[in-house]
């Protein structure tokens, strides 16, 4: 974090960030947690909030109130279990708009396998995503968290049994996820985008292709700038097809060319039934639209495209890519092999039957709106999430020191 130089407060501010760095990071655990359920201030929030069940033991309640909260950062968490991973984000606010990741968890747990086909949710992938909720569980319990929020997206939207698979979470996981809907999910995904999109852009296609649904978000930013993106929004679409949905459907480890094809034409055709996709058609020809992806399959191109040893977060989040880069990588992953794509570092066996499914969603939206350039992000909905709780608490006011 950059200080401005000659503040008085530069120190005091500094000392305060190592403390509850440190503390986070080595004491871990022993913090004291909350003798309530882990999120405090959880009933005071929106009734979509969720909570986490202190299946932890209970501390004594005068271990909470023995150190003041005054030096403390608020800790904030955000987990998003989508069709495929399985995320998780614990922050704390830095300076304005941004904060800093304290811990996180992320598996692939692919929760919609099969979904398609029978509609249900399955044994061994409900089995495989209560494993990582209860390491997320753990993460969270064993922590003094000031609000979080625990979503569930398309997987559960869709199928019949989401709602039987929620309760069993909180009971074998001690956390009580809420489905949110389509709008909410584009909205989150652009709120997680906020700082990628720079001062003179006037437009922006934001799109999030997850692995059950695609939600597209249309921005305008010609008018007053707020704070805020997702205020911008003049549009949104939420498809419901994702890499997941999509491979099961055509195939995902043998892809010909023809059956590229048919994906893209799959995903065309739902394209050009979303009435709102003209909103920026005006824009469309200034430099200053692009772009914005933000999911698996982008950040999958970027590293391919950027020929990476191992995936490198770093690297990839902010990355501008052109058309020509763009149509390069497209060709080449269409050109390879299932057995070549496992190897690619970037892609590996977990995401090789699915790259190509996430390419054809990609030039669907690439053909209906065609721009110079394409930004890269490795963050979305969990992002999104943190940047709104935090907001909504009011840790940025007063220059980041809370209420």
């Amino acid at each position: 974090t950059h200080h401005q130089k000659g503040k008085p407060k530069k120190r005091r501010k500094r000392r305060r960030g190592r403390k509850v760095f440190a503390r986070d990071e080595t004491q871990g655990n022993r913090s004291p947690a909350p003798a309530q359920p882990a999120v405090p201030a959880l009933e005071a929030m929106q009734p979509t909030a969720s909570a986490v069940s202190s299946a932890a033991p209970a501390p004594r309640p005068e271990q909470s109130t023995r150190r003041s909260p005054v030096h403390e950062l608020p800790v904030f968490a955000a987990l998003d279990l989508g069709t495929n991973n399985c995320r998780l984000l614990v922050a704390v606010p830095t300076r304005h708009g941004q904060f800093r990741v304290i811990d996180a968890f992320s598996r692939i747990v692919r929760l919609g396998e099969g979904l398609t086909a029978n509609g249900r949710l399955g044994q061994p992938a409900m089995d495989r995503a209560v494993e990582a909720l209860k390491i997320c569980g753990d993460k969270l319990r064993s922590r003094k968290i000031r609000k979080a929020r625990l979503i569930a997206t398309e997987a559960c939207r869709s199928a019949e049994n989401g709602v039987e698979f929620l309760d069993r979470v909180e009971r074998e996981a001690g956390l009580k996820l809420e489905i949110i809907d389509r709008q909410t999910e584009a909205r989150l995904a652009v709120s997680g985008c906020g700082s990628l999109v720079e001062r003179d852009t006037q437009g922006v296609v934001l799109f999030d292709i997850g692995g059950g649904s695609s939600e597209i978000a249309l921005i305008d930013l010609t008018g007053r700038r707020s704070p805020r993106l997702a205020n911008h929004i003049v549009s949104w679409t939420s498809l419901p097809v994702g890499v997941v949905s999509l491979a099961e459907r055509f195939g995902g480890r043998t892809v010909t060319r023809e059956i590229f094809d048919a994906m893209v034409d799959d995903v065309a055709r739902r394209l050009a039934s979303f009435d709102g996709r003209d909103r920026l058609s005006h824009l469309k020809a200034s430099p200053n639209f692009h772009l914005l992806g933000t999911s698996g399959t982008v950040t999958t191109l970027a590293g391919v495209h950027l020929d990476l040893e191992r995936y490198d977060r770093r690297r990839v989040d902010g990355l501008w890519m052109d058309r020509d880069s763009v149509d390069r990588m497209v060709e080449r992953l269409v050109g390879w092999d299932f057995q070549q794509r496992c190897a690619n570092p970037c892609i590996g066996a977990d995401r090789a039957d699915l790259v190509l499914a996430g390419c054809a969603i990609l030039e669907a939206i690439r053909a209906v709106w065609p721009s110079e350039r394409l930004r890269v992000a490795d963050r979305g909905l969990r992002e999104g999430i943190l940047s709104e709780l935090m907001a909504d608490d009011g840790v940025w006011r007063n220059d980041g020191r809370g209420r």
